[in-house]
């Protein structure tokens, strides 16, 4: 099931974003640098990171959760419908 979860990213990554490569950690970085992907042997969890315009990086893994970041600030959904946020001076959940 792992490498039918990693497959699945890799074709998704070099589909998307033709011009893609994967390092020696299984990060598949883009030579745009707006993209980019991986897998976690240990957690069994395939992620994917794409940056827009403004800088902001919107972070989805395999398992359902999605995490929108600029500057170390961001909110992050679980897939169990919990939202966590860090802003500059202060961070939590709800």
């Amino acid at each position: 099931m792992k490498i039918l979860l990693m497959l699945v990213c890799v074709v998704l990554s070099s589909n998307a974003f033709s011009a893609c490569v994967t390092n020696a950690r299984g990060v598949t970085e883009c030579n745009n640098g707006q993209a980019a992907g991986g897998y976690n042997a240990n957690t069994g969890n395939a992620w994917e990171a794409q940056k827009n315009q403004n800088g902001v990086t919107t972070t989805q893994t395999s398992k359902g959760g999605e995490a929108k970041t600029k500057n170390g600030k961001g909110v992050y959904k679980s897939p169990s419908g919990k939202t966590c946020y860090r802003s500059a001076n202060s961070q939590g959940c709800n």
